[in-house]
């Protein structure tokens, strides 16, 4: 570590001892200084990704790949017959370098990203290796900018979450507040790559899970990440949407039945969309017979293929949404973009290239959705339908699906389109596309609930421990283990010889609780002289002892034996101090021990029986 490096961590630290990291004052400068380093890195990312994609193809190919209205380059391209043939070349490059830096430096760089985060935060506390954001940002850049049909989410939230896990490293965190700078990065990243800050932030606490649940602990500092990165970004590149949309307003109740339709319609291409997605990466290039390295080099060569005759699937393909938005594409095109887009998608990401899968998502939905408000059109031309507000719509709605986040898609594609005006058909067909597709998800590494997760672990054992009743491991308590109070200490120590108790509980003439004798304070004593003349065992006995009723919970239980520090408590009848029993923390500690195996058992089960009807739809 430099000289530098040191001052800045003492600096912290001496800030961080002032208020507490789960104090507001705290987040507001650690998130801000997180969103600093996402948008930055977003920043360099964007230059980086225009270099390399004007150089390969604006250069060599003659080829300009059409942007979003947000872009300074025109959405309008053509492409060169005579340098076509390049297409062939470019990708297969691209990912043969991404594929050599990847499984050379760091292969946890592969694939899209997003997942390696998730993967982080349930299953590796947090802890992001510090080369992983600069080698993601470098493959997806020759990924993405040789044509791969990638998108830029993944990156930039490696960048941003790297960051996060980095400074909390450095401030020597505990594993929780690691995690929320986690997500405060990836929030960050993508808020600003997006231009959408509430929505990368939203996404980033609620992509987590599979079935609807937030991390919640973790949305101010993501929100405040996502500030400063949208500010920061938003300085450079500008303020407006990504996307340059006309006026759409919903007025007319009776085209829900349409949207309803359509949810349908793109819960299926989703699910289709995620067992190509895996089935080509495990039936295909997992099989293949030739070094990791190579295998996104194979990838690019099928894609350069596909995209000898249909070029449109090369890069991200914001562009053609917008040209789509304009009305500047056919029908017949729309209809076959969805398909290929998915093709492509999987030949670059499954192959082991770099980049996200949010931006390939939204093309699809996009066009799958301006197909169908096309074809609608031509069949219901006095509806007063717009095919661009169901472009608008099948961007949120169908990644809603795939990727379980309905709140954040809404929401991101609000603000990438600048409108709000579909807020309800949108709501729709995302819950309609959420519904239908089930436990199928484009992220693997989500966990169904906050119980599923390895980072609330403790938290779930809890409420396990609260559900259930001291009366589930209680023991009896026998006669020998209940003395009168007034017990001489000489029958006393009879009575230990002749018992292997650890304690012993202390009761009057009406068998009611008095007190409680531990062995430890009895052996203190049992050799003094002349003491056992005149000792009883209410003398030895703590008065009062802490106890439990047979109905009360075991987590009541186990805060007793923390505080306390005791290994046995006795368990008296309700509403009086009749003795029933004693709970012993041995028993406890088995209950919780059993709990924690049945839950990782669960979660492994969980985690293959998803793997295996993944490989066992691609089957069929």
């Amino acid at each position: 570590m430099t000289q530098f490096t040191r001052q800045i961590s003492s600096y912290i630290k001496s800030m961080r001892s002032v208020v507490g990291i789960s104090k507001f004052g705290n987040w507001l400068m650690f998130g801000s200084m997180i969103g600093f380093v996402a948008g930055a890195g977003a920043i360099a990312f964007t230059y980086g990704l225009n270099l390399c994609t004007d150089l390969l193809f604006g250069q060599l190919a003659q080829y300009q790949i059409p942007t979003p209205a947000s872009e300074s380059v025109g959405v309008e391209g053509a492409v060169d017959m005579s340098r076509r043939w390049l297409f062939l070349l470019i990708p297969a490059v691209g990912g043969l370098a991404s594929g050599w830096l990847i499984y050379t430096f760091a292969p946890e760089a592969e694939g899209h990203g997003t997942d390696e985060v998730i993967k982080a935060f349930h299953r590796g506390r947090g802890l992001i290796r510090r080369r992983v954001p600069i080698l993601k940002t470098l493959a997806s850049i020759l990924t993405i900018g040789s044509g791969g049909s990638a998108g830029r989410e993944g990156p930039v939230a490696q960048i941003g979450a790297g960051f996060g896990s980095f400074l909390a490293d450095l401030l020597k965190l505990p594993d929780k507040d690691r995690r929320l700078m986690v997500l405060a990065g990836m929030g960050g990243g993508i808020g600003s790559m997006f231009r959408a800050p509430l929505g990368g932030a939203l996404f980033a606490t609620e992509v987590l899970y599979r079935e609807p649940d937030f991390e919640y602990e973790g949305l101010i500092p993501a929100i405040i990440s996502a500030i400063v990165a949208y500010s920061l970004y938003g300085f450079v590149f500008g303020w407006g949407a990504i996307f340059d949309t006309p006026k759409l307003l919903f007025h007319q109740p009776h085209q829900l039945l349409l949207y309803l339709v359509f949810g349908f319609i793109a819960a299926g291409i989703g699910i289709l969309y995620v067992r190509i997605f895996y089935g080509m990466r495990d039936r295909l290039f997992k099989k293949l017979r030739i070094p990791r390295h190579f295998r996104p080099a194979v990838g690019g060569v099928l894609l350069g293929i596909l995209a000898f005759f249909f070029p449109p699937i090369l890069g991200t393909g914001y562009g053609w949404i917008q040209l789509a938005i304009y009305g500047k594409i056919t029908l017949s095109v729309m209809i076959v973009f969805p398909f290929l887009k998915i093709l492509a998608t999987s030949l670059t990401i499954s192959s082991g290239g770099s980049g996200g899968v949010f931006a390939p998502s939204l093309v699809i939905g996009g066009m799958l959705g301006g197909a169908f408000g096309m074809i609608c059109t031509l069949l219901l031309p006095d509806w007063n339908l717009q095919p661009a507000a169901f472009i608008m719509v099948g961007m949120a709605g169908f990644f809603a699906g795939i990727a379980k986040v309905p709140i954040s898609a809404l929401i991101m594609v609000a603000e990438m389109t600048g409108s709000y005006g579909l807020l309800v058909p949108t709501m729709l067909v995302a819950a309609v596309s959420l519904l239908l597709t089930g436990r199928t998800s484009i992220y693997e590494m989500q966990v169904s609930h906050r119980a599923d997760s390895p980072a609330h672990r403790g938290e779930f054992l809890m409420d396990i421990l609260d559900k259930m009743r001291v009366s589930d491991c209680m023991v009896s308590a026998k006669p020998s283990r209940l003395v009168r109070e007034n017990l001489p200490f000489k029958e006393l120590l009879r009575l230990v010889t002749r018992t292997d108790y650890e304690y012993f509980l202390t009761v009057d003439e009406n068998k009611q609780l008095t007190g409680l004798i531990a062995l430890d304070e009895i052996r203190h004593i049992m050799l003094e002289p002349h003491l056992d003349t005149f000792l009883i065992t209410k003398d030895l006995a703590v008065p009062n002892p802490p106890h439990v009723n047979s109905n009360d919970s075991l987590s009541l239980a186990l805060n007793l034996f923390a505080l306390h520090t005791l290994d046995e408590l006795p368990v008296v009848e309700d509403n009086t101090l009749s003795v029933k029993g004693v709970i012993r923390k041995k028993d406890l500690v088995l209950v919780y021990t059993q709990t924690l195996i049945k839950t990782e058992k669960k979660a492994s089960g969980d985690s293959t029986t998803k793997t295996s009807s993944t490989k066992a739809a691609f089957k069929s």
